[in-house]
């Protein structure tokens, strides 16, 4: 099955999502809150190279 790519507007609002994300890790005061909210978007980022 032939792979599919990302339009450079799906790209910009993957990264769009992303940083949102970080944004938010990065204003929580909770150190066990973040590392939960890091621990999920590394995961999903891993997910999303595997695929």
């Amino acid at each position: 099955m032939k792979d599919m790519g990302m339009t450079d507007k799906q790209f910009s609002g993957y990264l769009r999502m992303l940083i949102d994300r970080l944004e938010d890790v990065h204003k929580e005061t909770d150190e066990k809150v973040k590392n939960q909210k890091l621990e999920k978007i590394i995961s999903d980022l891993q997910k999303t190279i595997e695929d």
